[in-house]
C-alpha cells in the first residue's frame, strides 16, 4: 500500500466512524496494563515477567533451563544498569519496563527506518521523510483523492520540528519515534493537544465548545433522539472537562481530556520487584540480587514444570 493509498484508507475509515451515530471515538490516550495475567505472586509470576519483558518476550524464557535464564538475564541487567554503577535503582527498573512495554512502537520504527534513511547514514533529515512521503504529491495541485498534502506536510514539519531536540533538523531515531509516537514521550505532548484542537476546533477561535466535542465523536445523520452515552458525554463536558466552566475547553483542559494523568504501572511494578528481590534492603538491586530471584523476573522450564506439577495434583 503507498502513501496515497494508506492515507486515502485512513481517510475513509474516519468518515465511516463519524457516520456511524451509535459508535464513540476515543481520543483519550491513555498507559496499557503490564499484561493481561492477574498479579497474584501467590499463583505465579507470569504477571512480573510479561511486565519486565514483554509479554512476547517472556514466552521465550519458557523454553529455557534455570541455567540459561540466569546468564540471559544477567546481561538484561547489564542493559537496565545505564550509568554502570553496579545497581539497578527503581528509576532504572521503570525505564525498562516502560521500553519493554514500547516493543511493538520501536519495531514499527524499525520497519520504516530503511524507507526514510535514503543515504543510510543512520540519520532522518526533514528532507529526506519530505520527499519520501509527500514528493511526488506536491507537484498535483489537484489531487483525485482531495486531499490538501501540503497542509499535511507543514503539520509533520511542524511535529518534526518538535521532536528534534537539537534543532538541526535530522532526526535520531529516539527523535524519529517521538515523532511518529508523540503520545508517548512528555516533550511531545504539547503538539499531541495541538493536533487535537486543530482537528475538533471547526471555528478556529483556539477552543473546544460542547457541539464540537460532542461532534468529533458523534454525528447526528439525521437521527433527533441522542443515545445515552452521547448525553453521558455532555454532561461529562459540562461537570469535568470544562473546568472553569467558561463554556468551552483550553489548551490545558484538553490536555487534562486526551491525557490523563493515570496510574503508573511501570512505577508500581518496580517498586514491587525491588522490594522482592533487595536482600540488603538498601534500595537498589546488584546484579546477584537480580539472578537469585530469576523466577520473578524471568522464568523458565523449571518454574514452569513447577507450576505443571501445581496443576496435575489439583485433579
Amino acid at each position: 500500500m503507498d502513501l496515497r493509498q494508506f492515507l486515502m484508507c485512513l481517510f475513509l475509515c474516519t468518515v465511516f466512524a463519524l457516520s456511524k451515530p451509535t459508535e464513540k471515538k476515543d481520543r483519550v490516550h491513555h498507559e496499557p496494563q503490564l499484561s493481561d495475567k492477574v498479579h497474584n505472586d501467590a499463583q505465579s509470576f507470569d504477571y512480573d515477567h510479561d511486565a519486565f519483558l514483554g509479554a512476547e518476550e517472556a514466552k521465550t524464557f519458557d523454553q529455557l533451563t534455570p541455567e540459561e535464564s540466569k546468564e540471559r538475564l544477567g546481561m538484561i541487567v547489564d542493559k537496565i544498569d545505564v550509568d554502570k554503577d553496579g545497581f539497578v535503582t527503581e528509576g532504572e527498573l521503570k525505564s525498562w519496563i516502560k521500553h519493554a512495554q514500547k516493543k511493538y512502537i520501536y519495531d514499527n520504527v524499525e520497519n520504516q527506518w530503511q524507507e526514510f534513511d535514503m543515504n543510510q547514514d543512520g540519520l532522518i533529515s526533514w528532507d529526506e521523510y519530505r520527499n519520501v512521503t509527500y514528493g511526488t504529491y506536491l507537484d498535483d495541485p489537484d489531487p483525485d483523492d482531495g486531499f490538501n498534502y501540503k497542509q499535511m506536510m507543514v503539520r509533520d514539519e511542524r511535529r518534526f520540528k518538535m521532536a528534534d531536540k537539537d534543532g538541526d533538523l535530522i532526526a535520531t531515531k529516539e527523535e524519529f519515534t517521538a515523532f511518529l509516537h508523540p503520545e508517548e514521550y512528555d516533550y511531545m505532548k504539547d503538539i499531541v493537544v495541538q493536533e487535537t484542537m486543530e482537528d475538533i476546533d471547526k471555528n478556529a477561535d483556539g477552543f473546544i465548545d460542547l457541539e464540537e466535542y460532542i461532534g468529533d465523536m458523534y454525528s447526528h445523520d439525521g437521527n433527533a433522539d441522542e443515545p445515552e452515552w452521547v448525553k453521558t458525554e455532555r454532561e461529562q463536558f459540562v461537570e469535568f472537562r470544562d473546568k472553569n466552566r467558561d463554556g468551552k475547553m483550553d489548551k490545558e483542559e484538553t490536555k487534562d481530556w486526551i491525557l490523563p494523568s493515570d496510574y503508573d504501572h511501570a512505577e508500581a511494578e518496580a517498586r514491587h520487584l525491588v522490594y522482592e528481590s533487595d536482600q540488603n534492603k538498601d534500595g537498589k538491586l546488584t546484579k546477584e540480587e537480580i539472578v537469585d530471584k530469576y523466577d520473578l523476573f524471568v522464568g523458565s522450564q523449571a518454574t514452569d514444570f513447577g507450576e505443571a506439577l501445581v496443576r496435575h495434583d489439583e485433579f
